[in-house]
C-alpha cells in the first residue's frame, strides 16, 4: 500500500514506533529509571536449573528423531518436514510441561509468581503490541545494519539468509505440513522460548546477580539494597538475551534477535507478566511468516 508513491504503511509504522520510542527514552531518562519500579521475582532456583528442561528438551527431539528414522524411512521430502515438525513440536511441548512443573515448585506464589496470570492475558495482548511496534525500528535497522556490513564484507551478493521454517512455507504448498509449520512457530515456539529464556534463565540470573550486590552492601542499608535489587534488572536482560541470540543457528539475524530478546526481558520485568514477552515473540513470528505467505 502507497500514498503518493512516496509514503508506505511500512513508513508509517517505522516511524510511529521511532516516535513510541523516543518518549520512552525522554521519560525514563534514557532508560536508567525504566525500571525502577520492577519488583524481583522470588523463588528458590538453584543455577542449573533452567538447564534442566533445556537438555529435556533437545533430548527429547533427538531421541524421536532417532526412532522417527527407523520407523519413517521412505518418505517423501515434503512428509520428512512435516515429521520433523511434528517432532520438534512434541519436544517441545515436552519442554513446557518441565517447566511449569519446576515454577510450580520453586517460585513463591507458583505459575502466578512466574508471570502466568490469566487474569492479565487481555491486557498483556494489546501492550505487546505496543512494545514491538516501540522497538520495530530498532530491529529493522539490526537488520538493516546487518546486511550492509554482510555486502561490505561478503559483497553485493550477500543475503541474510532465511528462517529454516519460512523456508518450509515457501518449499511445500501441502496445507497439512503449512499449518503444522505456522502453529510451531507461532504458538509453541514462542511460549517455550520465553518460559525457558525469560521465565527461569533471566530469573536465575538476576537472582544471583542480587545475591551477589547484597554480599556488598551491609545489611542495614536498606535503600541501597533496593537500588541494587532493581538496578538487576538489567543485566539480567542482557545476558538472557544473549543466550536465547544464539541458540539460533542462523548468526545473520543474531543482532535482531537480540533487539527483540531485549524488548521481550524488558516486558517481562516491567509487566512482571510472563505473557507479554510472550504474545510479542508470538506477533513477531506470526509477522514473519504472513510475509513470506505474501511474498
Amino acid at each position: 500500500m502507497e500514498f503518493d508513491g512516496i509514503i508506505t504503511v511500512d513508513n508509517l509504522i517505522f516511524f510511529a514506533g521511532l516516535a513510541i520510542f523516543a518518549c520512552w527514552v525522554r521519560k525514563t531518562s534514557l532508560g536508567r529509571k525504566s525500571l525502577a519500579d520492577s519488583v524481583p521475582r522470588r523463588n528458590n532456583m538453584p543455577l542449573y536449573l533452567p538447564f534442566v528442561p533445556l537438555f529435556i528438551w533437545f533430548g527429547t527431539a533427538t531421541l524421536i528423531a532417532l526412532i522417527a528414522q527407523v520407523l519413517f524411512s521412505n518418505l517423501q521430502d515434503w512428509q520428512n518436514d512435516f515429521l520433523d515438525n511434528f517432532i520438534l513440536g512434541i519436544s517441545e511441548i515436552a519442554g513446557i510441561a518441565v517447566i511449569l512443573f519446576l515454577a510450580r515448585i520453586h517460585f513463591a506464589r507458583g505459575l502466578k509468581g512466574f508471570g502466568l496470570n490469566i487474569k492479565t492475558i487481555a491486557r498483556d495482548f494489546f501492550a505487546a503490541f505496543a512494545n514491538l511496534l516501540a522497538v520495530w525500528p530498532l530491529i529493522v535497522s539490526a537488520m538493516g545494519l546487518t546486511v550492509y556490513f554482510g555486502e561490505l564484507f561478503w559483497g553485493r551478493e550477500y543475503e541474510m539468509q532465511q528462517h529454516q521454517q519460512l523456508k518450509l512455507i515457501t518449499e511445500h504448498s501441502q496445507l497439512l505440513s503449512r499449518m503444522l509449520i505456522v502453529f510451531v512457530a507461532v504458538i509453541i515456539v514462542p511460549s517455550l522460548e520465553e518460559m525457558l529464556f525469560r521465565g527461569l534463565f533471566q530469573t536465575t540470573i538476576r537472582s544471583y546477580i542480587e545475591a551477589f550486590r547484597s554480599l556488598l552492601v551491609p545489611q542495614n542499608e536498606a535503600v541501597e539494597k533496593r537500588t541494587a535489587d532493581r538496578n538487576s534488572a538489567w543485566p539480567a536482560i542482557v545476558i538472557s538475551s544473549g543466550l536465547f541470540t544464539i541458540t539460533h543457528s542462523n548468526a545473520g539475524h543474531w543482532p535482531a534477535l537480540f533487539v527483540l530478546g531485549v524488548c521481550m526481558g524488558y516486558s517481562y520485568e516491567k509487566s512482571g507478566s510472563l505473557f507479554r514477552p510472550i504474545f510479542i515473540h508470538s506477533i513477531f513470528n506470526a509477522i514473519s511468516v504472513i510475509a513470506t505467505l505474501n511474498q
